[in-house]
């Protein structure tokens, strides 16, 4: 219908009964702030430098489809015009083989979350082959086969830019804005083959696959945190059922008043194609995978003045135009990881898209194997619903109506982010507490003056080494803090270094505490929170004198793990207040700030806050 070589592409959105026809010119652009309105933009995973992260620069454009003009289309009549007759493959291999991915994820395993650089890592690989015939009728028969055999997408979509050529159903929404509300969609877990309710009720159960979501939860509410000012609230769980296979999913919601290409720029990219955290994790993929990820994992964005619908890459068939395949497949790397294992995964994914698209034989030719009404089980909803019984109400709850708290209303707090954005989850909270709140990077120029508090935030690294630039200057920050009597509240590696001012030893854990929810006692009162640690102080007692003053320890009975610590004018917590996994954080952060703030007085005299 259109002529050879000219840009188009069609869409369905979940939940509409149409395909959208966009067609207009294609440009490229350098960055996300020259995007124009009314336009489709294709975002590689190289756009991640606009952040400051780390990638493999490939090259691959930001390619940008200005739409001059829009119609829709109803599915029944684009089906009767798109093609039917699908294409051979011939060639299909990994381009890392099987050796080589299992070495890599063994290096991942010991040498990244073995030794603290974060919690997961999402590393991929690329399955090629190659198409007979022209490859756009081929993509658009491949478009053809999802709109009639391919159910749960959030887009199924085909996208020409004249000289390659995208397909794909992707199942994820990465993030949306529509008159403010600012909407993500973390998805993590699946159950694939043909699940009955048994088999469902079973992984929901699965402490692997909680955790997993959890882990997922935590790095999206810290994007939500930055761009939606009143931060996000967690919808769900939901139970996203596609033909061939289940997922688990919440959705976030808050609402921002960011440009749509600002939101884009701040919510690169999702951690359930990267890792987490966020520019640590960027950091590791680009050492172990050492090449490009071209659109793998980044995003395709509708802008429409200040509406902005964006799906995550994945599920997707790149092609060139000499009729290259690349199908890119990644396996999320996390505590219970085994090389064997994550390898199998990728072929699975392999496999599974391949079948999507209608490219081999087998699942692709029959209905769907998932029973659409197992989402509306009595049990499968429990067993949904019982999954945030462990998680923070904070966060679950619309907070409209959040009340400050008067005896920290008004005072001045400096958050000091040494490379974990869960430090814009922790502002959220601390300004809901009615604190006036600045956050800063640890290596940009900083300054204590005027500030009733400081936080030394979390971040990834072993607090053990001497020589690293980012201990070295989160040390100073803390010793002179510490010197000036004035008040300090420490997090996670924060708390690590605090503690090694202090003089406590600090040591690796044999198996580390990554996305980990525990039971603890926290200064005699029960408390569930959640950990995302490799390194621990540990403490002979609960009660150590220091040269700052003798300092109370809640700790590990069993072997001296210091959990969380208050002295004279500081007080510093391993875990994460701010995580979803830290069932009631915020209280326990009151507890602490009241203590510390009020007490700045008495620091002089050295007492310890009972």
């Amino acid at each position: 219908m259109l002529p050879a070589g000219t840009p188009f592409a069609l869409l369905r959105r979940e939940g509409r009964d149409v395909v959208e026809v966009l067609t207009g010119p294609v440009v490229t652009v350098d960055r996300l702030a020259d995007i124009p309105d009314r336009s489709l933009s294709l975002i590689p995973f190289r756009q991640v430098r606009e952040r400051g992260f780390a990638c493999v620069d490939d090259g691959t454009p930001l390619s940008v489809l200005c739409i001059e003009d829009r119609r829709e289309v109803p599915v029944a009549e684009a089906l009767d015009a798109l093609p039917d007759a699908l294409p051979a493959l011939t060639g299909g291999a990994f381009d890392v083989d099987d050796d080589t991915y299992a070495s890599i994820v063994e290096t991942v395993l010991r040498d990244e979350i073995g030794r603290g650089e974060g919690s997961n890592f999402v590393i991929h690989r690329v399955f090629e082959a190659d198409l007979a015939g022209d490859p756009v009728a081929a993509a658009l028969t491949v478009f053809r086969r999802l709109l009639t055999r391919e159910r749960g997408a959030y887009w199924t979509f085909v996208v020409h830019t004249g000289d390659r050529t995208l397909v794909g159903a992707t199942p994820e929404r990465h993030v949306s804005v529509e008159d403010g509300l600012v909407m993500m969609n973390p998805i993590s877990g699946t159950l694939r083959g043909r699940p009955d309710k048994a088999s469902v009720l079973e992984f929901l159960s699965d402490r692997k696959e909680i955790d997993e979501l959890s882990m997922v939860l935590d790095e999206e509410l810290k994007m939500m945190a930055t761009v939606a000012d009143l931060g996000g609230q967690v919808i769900g769980p939901y139970l996203k059922e596609m033909t061939h296979l289940v997922h688990t999913e919440y959705l976030l919601a808050g609402r921002g008043s960011l440009d749509v290409r600002e939101v884009l720029r701040e919510t690169m990219f999702a951690p359930t194609v990267v890792g987490s955290p966020i520019e640590n994790a960027c950091r590791v993929v680009a050492r172990h995978e050492r090449r490009g990820r071209g659109y793998y994992g980044a995003v395709l964005a509708l802008v429409d003045g200040g509406t902005l619908d964006a799906p995550i890459l994945i599920r997707t068939a790149d092609i060139d135009a000499a009729g290259r395949l690349r199908i890119p497949v990644g396996a999320t790397l996390v505590r219970h990881s085994t090389p064997a294992g994550e390898v199998a995964e990728t072929h699975t994914k392999a496999a599974g898209v391949l079948a999507a698209l209608g490219l081999t034989a087998g699942p692709a030719a029959v209905p769907s194997t998932v029973d659409a009404r197992l989402a509306a089980d009595d049990e499968v909803q429990a067993a949904l619903v019982s999954r945030n019984a462990a998680l923070a109400p904070f966060w679950l709850r619309p907070r409209d109506a959040s009340t400050p708290d008067p005896a920290l209303t008004g005072r001045r707090v400096l958050i000091v982010d040494a490379e974990d954005t869960f430090t814009g989850m922790l502002l959220h909270q601390l300004r809901v507490l009615g604190l006036e709140v600045t956050l800063r990077r640890y290596d940009s120029e900083l300054t204590t003056d005027g500030f009733d508090l400081v936080v030394a935030g979390p971040g990834p690294g072993d607090p053990r080494l001497a020589d690293d630039a980012k201990m070295v200057t989160m040390r100073g920050l803390i010793r002179r803090r510490l010197d000036s009597g004035a008040p300090l509240l420490a997090v996670c590696l924060g708390h690590q270094l605090l503690c090694g001012e202090l003089g406590l030893p600090l040591r690796r854990k044999a198996a580390p505490y990554q996305g980990m929810q525990r039971e603890i006692d926290f200064f005699g009162r029960p408390a569930r929170v959640g950990f995302y640690s490799t390194f621990t102080a540990t403490a002979p007692g609960d009660r150590v004198v220091t040269p700052y003053g003798e300092v109370g320890v809640a700790r590990d009975p069993a072997n001296g793990d210091v959990h969380a610590l208050r002295g004279p004018s500081f007080a510093g917590v391993q875990f994460h207040p701010e995580s979803v996994l830290s069932y009631d954080g915020i209280e326990l952060l009151r507890a602490l700030l009241t203590g510390l703030l009020p007490a700045s007085a008495a620091a002089k005299a050295g007492t310890v806050p009972e």
